[in-house]
């Protein structure tokens, strides 16, 4: 049977956050490994109470372990058992807890020392961030973009060598003096910063940590319908670590969108101006637009108004999650000449007064407001 963990801490129902927390710190120092080499009764204890002080030093688990007692976390929740939980798993969640008794570190002492492998930190090397610019053609189109960039490489002839302080361990063990006596903790070498590794000999050319500015060229797979803004990630193209065993960091591509002379992009929408004569609102006309998604005949029936909007279903961008394609509208503009010739303002004035020349758009005629309704709806 699971023994209380109220009675595991020796604290009462009604303890507070604090009066917990203050017990777990004395059992902990009571029964850690550092103080009990080999006894293996004080390790179980230890973990009964890193069991108990998880449950209870949460408010959640504790209202329910006070209701249902440990059939609370059946198969969930806790440690899901305690006695049989890994160490590290102690140490890395109550970190803070050890750090206060044992002087920082961690917590780490000879146990862990003599029942962990020492793991090297694998050093990352830097990110590298760039921009780069994009028109409306690649943002439909998307594919492989190359682009050059300079990053951080090893340059040649640098070398590396076990870290002296470390013995190529990454960490390092440090002996304290507290109220409880001498313990000893472990933390991250300071000398090679984890790597387990510092620098031999510096290749021609290079920097202080053997490194040297090198010029490649990166291919980005650019998605459809990417938006200004956004950043791509590519892996293991950023500057290199200094150190051997270490890997390379990440190149991050910021896109920025470049405004196109004719067409303006709003959301997955694009939108066109298209300019046409007055004979051709008048008598109609065929046009033919280039656009991103190759050429597009158009035909204007006859007396078409200015500001009539035209709306071609999946010609917009793509949906850079997948969903579909955007509509292309094209707004049809007339172009009012703004000087005549004589025959022309002859024309004009003699029809000035004709009434096939008055307005008159009737209920069949959209009026402004009900064309924006409809490219909205």
């Amino acid at each position: 049977m699971k023994r209380d963990y109220y009675e595991i801490l020796g604290v009462s129902r009604s303890a507070t956050e604090v009066e917990i927390k203050k017990a777990y710190r004395k059992k902990a120092v009571q029964y850690h490994p550092d103080k009990n080499p080999g006894d293996e009764e004080a390790i179980e204890k230890f973990k009964e109470a890193a069991e108990a002080y998880e449950v209870l030093s949460n408010p959640d688990k504790k209202a329910r372990y006070d209701q249902f007692g440990h059939d609370a976390f059946q198969g969930a929740g806790g440690f899901n058992g305690g006695s049989h939980m890994n160490m590290d798993d102690i140490f890395s969640q109550f970190g803070d807890i050890f750090g206060d008794i044992f002087g920082g570190g961690g917590g780490f002492g000879g146990f862990s020392q003599g029942n962990r492998q020492a793991r090297t930190a694998r050093v990352k090397g830097s990110d590298l961030r760039i921009k780069i610019k994009v028109n409306i053609s690649d943002i439909i189109n998307g594919g492989e973009k190359k682009i050059k960039i300079k990053r951080k490489v090893k340059a040649e002839g640098t070398s590396y060598e076990t870290c002296p302080q470390c013995h190529g361990s990454g960490s390092v063990s440090r002996v304290a003096n507290t109220i409880f006596g001498r313990m000893q903790t472990t933390g991250t070498c300071n000398v090679c910063g984890g790597a387990g590794q510092v620098l031999k000999k510096r290749g021609s050319g290079s920097d202080s940590h053997g490194m040297t500015i090198k010029e490649d060229v990166v291919s980005i797979n650019l998605p459809k319908g990417v938006r200004n803004g956004v950043q791509l990630r590519v892996g293991g193209k950023g500057n290199e670590a200094p150190t051997a065993n270490g890997v390379p960091g990440d190149l991050i591509v910021q896109v920025l969108e470049v405004s196109d002379e004719h067409f303006k992009r709003e959301g997955n929408n694009l939108h066109h101006d298209m300019y046409i004569t007055i004979p051709e609102a008048a008598l109609g006309t065929k046009k033919v637009i280039e656009t991103p998604h190759g050429k597009i005949k158009l035909n204007l029936e006859q007396g078409v108004q200015p500001g009539k909007i035209l709306r071609l279903r999946n010609k917009g961008v793509p949906d850079i999650d997948g969903y579909g394609y955007g509509d292309l509208l094209i707004n049809v503009n007339v172009w009012i000449p703004k000087k005549l010739s004589e025959t022309q303002r002859k024309f004009f004035e003699e029809n000035m007064e004709d009434p096939n020349f008055k307005p008159n758009p009737g209920k069949s005629e959209r009026s402004f407001f009900e064309k924006i309704h409809d490219m909205f709806s």
